[in-house]
């Protein structure tokens, strides 16, 4: 049985990834799936008003969440799933589950954010390459925006 690590932050977003990878996707073999589901980070200022147990619980939430919507696509022909809530550097937790799991691939199916660079989740991988004009590029579209609004308003 093939053993494959699965990184998730977004269950949409993944099972559309999922639905371009394996199109063929009632054909295969049965598959072992490690899903890593990467919460999104919250900033350090949210600790003056939530608690450490309630973020804890709300991660849990997510998690459940995530794996509600991810387990009937990956279990279908027979598949096998262990669930993982990632904590920590992910090239470490991939090391980790590699040994433990022996799994030979590591797909990436996070959600890419305008202006955040993805931890990588191995090594050797080469984060993907965005445009430096992403950010700058809105600013310069809400400014002409504004220009536009105060001409028309005059």
């Amino acid at each position: 049985m093939e053993k494959i690590i699965l990184y998730v932050d977004d269950a949409v977003y993944a099972s559309e990834q999922f639905a371009e990878l394996a199109p063929d996707a009632d054909n295969v073999v049965a598959r072992h799936w490690v899903l890593v589901a990467c919460a999104p980070r919250m900033t350090h200022r949210i600790s003056k008003w939530v608690s450490h147990s309630a973020r804890e619980n709300w991660r849990a939430k997510w998690f459940s969440k995530v794996q509600a919507q991810m387990l009937p696509l990956l279990e279908r022909n027979g598949g096998q799933v262990t669930a993982v809530l990632a904590k920590g550097p992910l090239t470490d937790l991939t090391q980790q589950l590699k040994r433990e799991h022996a799994a030979t691939h590591v797909v990436d199916a996070r959600r890419p954010k305008v202006g955040v660079d993805l931890e990588p989740v191995t090594p050797d991988q080469t984060p993907p390459k965005q445009s430096g004009w992403a950010f700058p590029g809105a600013v310069m579209g809400m400014g002409a925006l504004l220009v536009l609004a105060n001409e028309l308003a005059e």
